[in-house]
């Protein structure tokens, strides 16, 4: 059986990330994968997660089954924390399953539009989040793609919204809540505002990915867009992850969240979430969800991971800025304007495939081909290198000479 096997494609990521662990040279840079890292390159386990976790561990509860939907009270906690708790709010119209991490609350959601109707096309931005084309396809669905970028590298509201008329009845829109992976570019409220008067007028499903709030403005600014969302549309699918905001990465803690016009349709669809679950993996793992809500059932936990969060964010914003200095000291003055508009954990070079490579090869410096570099990952002591190998790849007069190893 297995020799009819044909060669799979392998994960670019992944690909980039070996090839890095190869790399014998001492000044190598891994800016790949998409996790935080403090200035020590270290990826912390927060304070309030560890607090949590002892608790956890004080308490000794059973380790029985909690059900196909996961933790109920992580559930209700998410729903709480995403959609707001004002009296007839979305979030009273509105289920959540837990899921194996963000990726996990994609597929069950992408299940379920295929149980509904087969064959849905789902439209999501070019360029999107790597994993996003293949989740959605290996559920079923067709994928459409639409413009995200002008000419400046801000977001284009124009294209958007004219790329979108061509969205059908029924057709779904996967738009990422706040921190856009892989550029960085984020609609200003008024353009969310817009996206909603289309989603509305269009009859398109919004379904959004909401993985770092948090990280770009500020917990409550980076969730104000799928609020409103939520409370103009009358069905909305909301994808949550727990891993970059509590550094829960191995924990693989998200939720899948519907939002539907009646009790009844919005019952039918938690059904149908967990029946999806029972095929894939049957129920989540109970532990990372257990801290989630230990955290967010105590003001002081839930204080103290706030403060934190914070802190990240503080320092993920100062590399941006750092970066955008040191590349308009170098001569970069338009490629700084754009970076500095981008938020969140990634930022989006202005280099081709061809480009990267030379910066892996020349300056040791590994992004994905798309030119895609986790500004969370990198040390600040690090980034006048990094600020140098973009230089002189675009071949700015006061780059430095590269030095080929």
């Amino acid at each position: 059986m297995l020799e009819l096997l044909p060669p799979p494609p392998s994960d670019p990521l992944w690909d980039l990330t070996y090839e890095f662990g190869d790399d014998e040279r001492p000044e190598r840079l891994n800016l790949v994968l998409g996790v935080y890292r403090d200035q020590t390159g270290t990826t912390p386990v927060m304070a309030a997660v560890r607090e949590a976790e002892l608790r956890l561990a004080q308490r000794s509860e059973s380790k029985e089954y909690r059900g196909l939907s996961g933790n109920a009270a992580f559930n209700r906690a998410l729903l709480d924390l995403v959609l707001g708790t004002a009296p007839g709010g979305p979030a009273d119209r509105a289920a959540a399953v837990q899921t194996v991490a963000g990726s996990g609350a994609l597929r069950l959601l992408a299940d379920l539009i295929c149980r509904t109707r087969p064959g849905t096309t789902v439209w999501i931005s070019d360029p999107a989040y790597v994993n996003h084309r293949p989740i959605l396809e290996a559920a079923g669905l067709r994928v459409r793609t639409f413009g995200w970028r002008d000419r400046e590298g801000g977001f284009d509201t124009a294209g958007v919204l004219r790329d979108l008329r061509d969205a059908r009845r029924d057709d779904v829109v996967l738009l990422q809540g706040c921190c856009h992976n892989p550029t960085g570019v984020d609609p200003l409220l008024d353009d969310w505002e817009a996206l909603a008067e289309s989603a509305v007028r269009g009859g398109w499903v919004p379904f959004v990915d909401l993985a770092y709030h948090g990280l770009g403005d500020g917990l409550e600014a980076d969730l104000l867009a799928t609020r409103m969302l939520a409370a103009r549309v009358p069905e909305m699918l909301i994808a949550v992850s727990c891993s970059k905001n509590f550094g829960l990465y191995s924990d693989r803690v998200g939720c899948a969240i519907v939002l539907g016009a009646t009790e009844r349709s919005v019952r039918n669809a938690e059904t149908a979430l967990q029946n999806a679950a029972r095929t894939l993996y049957s129920m989540p793992p109970e532990h990372g969800a257990a801290v989630v809500t230990t955290i967010l059932q105590d003001d002081g936990l839930r204080a103290a991971w706030r403060a934190e969060l914070d802190v990240m964010r503080d320092r993920i914003t100062a590399n941006r800025a750092d970066l955008t200095a040191h590349l308009g000291n170098l001569g970069c003055e338009e490629q700084a304007r754009t970076l500095a508009r981008q938020k969140g954990m990634f930022s989006m070079l202005p280099l081709t495939p061809h480009d990267m490579l030379r910066l892996r090869r020349q300056y040791a410096i590994y992004g994905t081909t798309s030119g895609r570099i986790n500004i969370a990952g990198i040390s600040a002591h690090r980034i006048p290198c990094l600020a140098q190998g973009i230089a002189g790849v675009l071949g700015a007069a006061d780059a430095p000479r590269p030095v080929i190893l």
